[in-house]
């Protein structure tokens, strides 16, 4: 039996003894792995550097070697995300619905966990300890398949999550890596149903599209982030400058930074230059339309391909509209449906953006940089779901969850 075969098969074994762990059962696993990655800080982050100069030595973008990277501050970023999750209700065994039948059916509608959880995801290794926090906490089975950039900081973070295993009730086999990265692995876990319940892709664009594509597994698609910000007519220079700099800048490698930016042609007129100068001594690169590059010469002339754009690094592209509906269109038309904002004082045209806009999540005044789980008081995410079945957002405990009936009687027959 080869490799997925086999772990797939041991992650079903560990998803029905998961099923019936107590919170208290969870939490103390959980606590253990917090603590374990503290004590292995020393030995992931020599591992990781590896990772780092073997990207280096292959040419890979800032991007994702950022993304690759694990220093102290994550590793303690990622212990405390944990300790967040413990604090968090349990889900499993909600009642979420009761329903008493004239002929005295009690039927309630209870929160369960999926089972078996797929991750197939690119470059970021703290997706290894995100992804099996949330799953053991929603009594899940994972089964992880990082890629080759990060395979050893993935493989050092899981012997330290079955060291912390150990002396718990969880089996190691509740969260697996599978360590061949080859494309035909990828092949199989696309279509291993007789074990997972659900794949969920975290990545780039052509990732998502070819599990979009291939995958007979069920898909939670977690899109891309070609992220909008909208300066309306109405909207102050300060709070502008401060929400455009840091939601392209704070960290550009991710996908709920800024890519694009859509000006109102009265505020453009007014404050435009000011605004693209602080993002060239924030060492941005400006693809502008016609209008931006007449007013602005040290902006690049966009195509059409740039409005489609996510460029995870110190780019981006900028566009002027002269209302808000042409905004909303042009976001509606080349948005990934993650995060768009608008800044402005005006109320309605807020309240018009927040509810005419298709996205996951939708910001007045403030940064698209918080989409994200840990922001939302979720201790960590599977993923940022650009979908709007089962799950929309960032994916916390409840989006790990199904629901089943319990139907309870007394002898009823159906006449």
């Amino acid at each position: 039996m080869n490799e997925v075969l086999r772990k797939g098969k041991l992650a079903k074994e560990a998803s029905y003894l998961l099923q019936t762990l107590t919170s208290k059962q969870k939490n103390e696993a959980l606590y253990n792995i917090a603590q374990q990655i503290l004590l292995d800080e020393a030995i992931i982050i020599n591992v990781n550097k590896d990772n780092l100069q073997k990207g280096k030595q292959l040419g890979l973008s800032d991007s994702i070697l950022d993304r690759i990277m694990l220093n102290s501050e994550r590793i303690k970023a990622m212990s405390e995300a944990i300790m967040q999750i413990i604090e968090l209700d349990d889900p499993i065994g909600e009642t979420l619905q009761t329903i008493k039948k004239d002929n005295g059916l009690l039927i309630n509608k209870v929160r369960v966990p999926i089972g078996v959880i797929g991750m197939i995801y690119e470059a970021r290794p703290n997706v290894t300890l995100d992804a099996a926090a949330l799953a053991i906490k929603t009594g899940n089975a994972v089964l992880l398949r990082g890629s080759s950039s990060a395979l050893s900081s993935n493989k050092a973070l899981i012997l330290s999550i079955h060291k912390a295993l150990q002396p718990t009730i969880v089996p190691n086999h509740a969260v697996q890596l599978i360590e061949d990265t080859s494309r035909e692995t990828a092949r199989e876990l696309f279509q291993l149903n007789q074990y997972l319940d659900v794949l969920i892709p975290r990545g780039g664009k052509q990732l998502i599209d070819s599990v979009m594509k291939e995958s007979t597994v069920p898909v939670i698609e977690t899109g891309a982030g070609n992220c909008h910000m909208y300066i309306d007519e109405e909207a102050d220079l300060n709070m502008v400058e401060e929400l455009v700099i840091n939601g392209k800048t704070q960290r550009p490698s991710v996908c709920n930074a800024v890519e694009s930016l859509l000006i109102h042609n009265t505020w453009f007129e007014q404050y435009g230059k000011q605004l693209l100068s602080k993002l060239t001594f924030h060492e941005v690169d400006i693809y502008g339309d016609e209008t931006v590059r007449s007013f602005y010469n040290k902006a690049k002339l966009a195509t059409e391909e740039d409005w489609g754009t996510e460029y995870l690094e110190l780019k981006i592209s900028v566009k002027i509209v002269e209302s808000l509906s042409e905004a909303i269109e042009h976001i509606n038309q080349y948005g990934t449906s993650h995060s768009e904002a608008i800044i402005t004082e005006n109320k309605e045209n807020a309240h018009v953006f927040l509810n005419r806009v298709d996205a996951a999540s939708v910001y007045h005044n403030a940064s698209t940089r918080f989409t994200d789980g840990f922001e939302f008081g979720f201790g960590a995410e599977m993923g940022i779901s650009t979908q709007k079945l089962h799950v929309r957002g960032p994916m916390g405990l409840e989006a790990l969850t199904s629901s089943k009936y319990l139907i309870s009687g007394d002898g009823q027959i159906r006449n």
